[in-house]
């Protein structure tokens, strides 16, 4: 999902941008965003806000035909795409269904916020408070009228009895139920007050108002939750009448919400369609991001399961026209499917052990026939010449000249020699054709390469041959020990020899035999690895093959006997190049 993500960074940021304006855009319509409420203003979001929602849908397009491009445009495509628009549609209508509905029911909801009912109840509640409030006005500017009424007739008391006019003050307070009253200059600065009548300097500007004015002058400050007047006394010098009363706290509280509530309710009504238009764009860019996501994902998911079964689909006809060679590619994906690959993987490759097992078993049996049909063919014939030859040896040997007897015996011992290698020949056949079946019995395969390696030792001292086991313990296996016996004298034999006709045309060469043992799994793998001349890469795939030689006095059965054991062990052999030399490898199955 991290990957997901990182892939359609750009993505995600244009939709956030989206829907950081979105719900910018929905704010100011409702007048609660750091962006003043204006025509301008909404104009310009409303464009960003639609620019930005197809720059969303054009990279969301951009991104999907790109990811079925690249993941589905492959052999089985066709239910690829089917499950992919499957699972985008059931994803699609769902969503589109849901959207519709949200905005069917929050367009319904927003009708019923401006029903005539609640309408009502919003103005009469504001009414009411408001009501109070000019109540309180109107008391508090009837009553400093009286207030300084009865303060003129008593203008002297100020200064020649100041106890007297004080009690005076306080009586007025009392009398008609003010919070404060107070006498100021002309600058706003106190003169005298009524008992519990704290003094807060008046502002400036209303004692000018009042200056050349005998009228009151009301003053209602509902945040602070008082209602105040000011007069100017005629019968005093300078001296102005400020009272204040302070409104019911929970009354004035509620004049507050009601008046910034009241302003909402109608910003809103009058923006009603700005704020359908922002609550749908931020919707559908919801709603587009999460469909995008089903998708993108329904696309990995799906391309990462029909790739496999793709790869099995093309292996398997491959596998069909008789190319057991054929492998699926071993990707990671789900676990079931990576199972999957591994066995038909495994399976291939047994069939081809298989195929290989019984094509060598049949070349093995047609090479037998062909080697037991030339002995008996070859052997034949080659008593009556023994016989002839013994005959020409007595009965004519006197009769010729002494001159002649030397070249005649030269020419009987030449045929003779030639006879025996053919006879030898015969023989070679003859236990090609004649290979018994293995006789399995538990045996040290070190025992077996060590031995050999001590007689080849004897043959050509100068040729340094090791065994070298990698394994922690001697390897045991059932195998027969004379046809293994059999398997690496010749192979290490034919090793010694490639040295040395290599010895012959360089005169330094490092005349080394390396034989490593290893285990794989359940197989051992025995490297014989020298430094003679090597094989040719044609030469390679027919060594194994009866009567193939590159020596000129081999048979090229030597080689084909080695095989036939190694196979009848179910193991096999490959010869191969190395740096220096050749590579032989045989593995043999521990069970």
């Amino acid at each position: 999902m991290l990957a997901l993500l990182k892939r359609n960074l750009f993505i995600i940021i244009i939709f956030l941008f989206t829907i950081s304006l979105g719900f910018v855009t929905f704010l100011t319509f409702i007048d609660k965003s750091f962006i003043q409420l204006n025509e301008d203003n909404l104009q310009i979001l409303l464009f960003f806000n639609i620019i930005l929602l197809l720059i969303f849908f054009l990279l969301i397009f951009i991104d999907v035909k790109n990811s079925i491009k690249n993941n589905i445009n492959v052999r089985g495509s066709i239910a690829n795409r089917k499950y992919i628009i499957s699972f985008a549609l059931f994803t699609l209508i769902p969503s589109l269904l849901i959207a519709i509905f949200s905005l069917f029911i929050f367009s319904f909801a927003l009708e019923k916020y401006f029903d005539k009912k609640i309408t009502t109840a919003v103005n009469n509640s504001y009414e009411i408070a408001k009501n109070y409030v000019d109540e309180k006005k109107n008391k508090i500017e009837s009553e400093i009228i009286l207030i300084a009424f009865d303060l003129n007739k008593y203008s002297k008391l100020l200064k020649n009895e100041p106890k007297r006019y004080q009690a005076i003050l306080n009586t007025q307070r009392l009398l008609r139920d003010i919070d404060q009253l107070h006498l100021i200059d002309g600058d706003g600065n106190l003169i005298i007050s009524a008992i519990n009548s704290p003094y807060k300097k008046i502002e400036d500007r209303a004692i000018k108002m009042v200056i050349d004015d005998d009228r009151p002058l009301k003053i209602i400050n509902t945040y602070e939750k008082k209602s105040a007047a000011v007069i100017k006394l005629t019968n005093y010098e300078n001296t102005y009448l400020y009272v204040l009363k302070f409104l019911d706290k929970n009354i004035s509280n509620y004049l507050i919400e009601s008046e910034e509530a009241i302003n909402f309710y109608y910003t809103v009504e009058n923006q009603s369609f700005g704020i359908r238009v922002s609550f749908a764009i931020i919707y559908i860019a919801l709603v587009t991001l999460l469909l995008f996501l089903s998708i993108t994902i329904a696309i990995r998911f799906s391309s990462r399961f029909f790739v496999s079964i793709n790869n099995l689909i093309t292996a398997s006809e491959k596998i069909g026209k008789g190319n057991l060679e054929t492998k699926v590619p071993e990707l990671k994906t789900d676990r079931e499917m990576e199972l999957l690959n591994k066995n038909f993987n495994l399976m291939t490759e047994r069939l081809r052990n298989q195929q290989e097992k019984l094509l060598t078993s049949e070349r093995h049996e047609a090479w037998e026939n062909v080697a037991r049909k030339l002995a008996h063919e070859i052997k034949n014939p080659l008593t009556p010449i023994q016989l002839t030859i013994d005959n020409l040896k007595t009965k004519y040997l006197e009769n010729i000249d002494e001159n002649k007897k030397n070249n005649y015996m030269q020419n009987l011992q030449t045929i003779l020699k030639q006879i025996k290698q053919i006879e030898n020949l015969v023989n070679e056949f003859s236990d090609f054709a004649r290979m018994p079946k293995p006789l399995m019995k538990k045996n040290n395969l070190n025992k077996v390469i060590q031995e050999n390696i001590n007689l080849i030792n004897k043959l050509d001292g100068t040729i340094n041959i090791n065994l070298i086991n990698h394994l922690s313990k001697e390897v045991i296996l059932n195998f027969d020990y004379e046809q293994f016996n059999r398997v690496f004298f010749n192979l290490i034999k034919n090793s010694l020899e490639s040295i040395q006709e290599k010895a012959k045309k360089a005169n330094k060469i490092n005349k080394k035999i390396n034989i490593e043992l290893r285990q794989r799994r359940d197989y051992i793998n025995v490297n014989l690895i020298d430094t003679g001349i090597g094989f040719k890469d044609k030469q390679a795939k027919e060594l194994i093959r009866p009567y193939y030689t590159t020596k000129q006095k081999g048979t090229g059965l030597g080689l084909s006997i080695v095989d036939k054991i190694i196979s009848d062990h179910n193991g096999s052999i490959k010869f191969l190049n190395h740096k220096n030399g050749a590579k032989i490898q045989i593995i043999i199955p521990i069970k």
